[in-house]
């Protein structure tokens, strides 16, 4: 397979052409140089996918629909196929490229085959946009691309994911443990603690954009909860502004029922009432790439306390979503501890209370 090649600058044209790439693909490991404030600077890593191209499909004339609940703007080509949908208030946007599988064989038999590519624009999505410079540039650099996207990320982290480290040793991605045994816990009983953010697994000190500086603790190394998890993929690894709390700063908050409150993003699901305990009529509004929201422990009353990241599809037709449990000790699409299933009447899919596309 060739390399991947990269247009930048490409201004946005009536016409595009691409390479449509099918078949399943081991994952392609890229982390772009970035610094935020006293992180770490990390080394461009890449390792060669097997991706295998069945051809390539002229997509003929483009053009782009406005619909609505949520607000937003899709891209379809010749035929009427969606290429891209950008949502009003969002920097998440989902793309149309080569075919991936996702599994985790450790865990469940599950597969996740998508050719949904989630990626993180650099300002939030308003109607006409796709006549701004600034996203002309974007899209013209990462349609087609194979870089990591958010999902890819994700799965750095699932049980046996490889070791990943930067240029100063700091490994920044692998298995990814949910927190250090509770003495106080036991199995189906807060097993677990929870409170590992991103900076826990690091095992380094952070410094958020407000001066917020916070360390590491010994016992959560390699460890992050699941709002951490979330924290970890969106803000550390594709660079969303992070609080270093719930109540301080302008970016993502700490908890999941910081996040799901909050005024970022677009709400898909929106959360019914103060007390999060009415189940959501549907869910066929759920888009890959959405922050989905559960209530499973009556003793947080009113707080939401779980996420995850809705992936689409699984190879059974089931809506799946991988986020980090205390039952697997990590980042999962497993089913231990609960089916990892939005649709029918399973754990998850009773306790799912909104969503989220930021």
């Amino acid at each position: 397979m060739n390399a991947k090649k990269k247009t930048r600058g490409r201004i946005l044209h009536t016409t595009t052409v691409i390479a449509l790439l099918a078949g399943s693909a081991y994952l392609t490991v890229e982390l772009r140089q970035e610094q935020q404030a006293k992180a770490p600077a990390v080394q461009a890593v890449t390792d060669t996918p097997d991706l295998k191209s069945s051809g390539t499909t002229s997509l003929g004339e483009q053009r782009w629909e406005r619909l609505k609940s949520p607000a937003r703007s899709v891209l379809r080509g010749e035929n009427g196929q969606v290429l891209a949908t950008f949502t009003d208030g969002a920097r998440t946007a989902t793309l149309t490229g080569p075919s991936r599988t996702f599994t985790e064989p450790a865990h469940t038999k599950s597969r996740v085959v998508t050719e949904n590519w989630v990626r993180l624009m650099p300002e939030a999505w308003t109607k006409g946009a796709e006549k701004e410079r600034w996203f002309k540039e974007w899209f013209g650099e990462y349609f087609g691309s194979e870089e990591d996207d958010l999902f890819a990320l994700g799965f750095q982290y699932v049980d046996q994911a490889p070791v990943k480290k930067d240029d100063e040793g700091v490994a920044y991605a692998g298995d990814a443990d949910f927190g250090p045994i509770n003495p106080e816990g036991s199995e189906g009983a807060d097993l677990r603690l929870e409170q590992s953010d991103f900076y826990d697994y690091l095992g380094i000190p952070y410094t958020f954009r407000d001066g917020t500086t916070l360390q590491p603790e010994s016992m959560r190394a390699r460890s992050m909860d699941c709002s951490g998890f979330i924290r970890t993929v969106f803000g550390y690894r594709a660079r969303y502004p992070l609080r270093a709390s719930d109540e301080s700063g302008d970016g993502l908050p700490r908890t999941a029922n910081g996040m799901a409150r909050s005024d970022l993003g677009a709400d898909i699901i929106e959360l019914k009432g103060k007390a999060p305990f009415q189940r959501p009529a549907s869910i066929d509004v759920l888009q890959p790439g959405d922050l989905v929201f559960f209530k499973l422990d009556a003793r947080t009353k009113e707080r939401l306390d779980h996420v995850g990241i809705y992936l689409g599809h699984d190879t059974d037709g089931h809506k799946i979503f991988l986020s980090s449990r205390e039952e697997v000790n990590g980042p999962t699409i497993g089913d231990k501890g609960g089916t990892s299933r939005l649709d029918g009447n399973g754990y998850y899919a009773k306790t799912l209370r909104s969503a989220k596309r930021l």
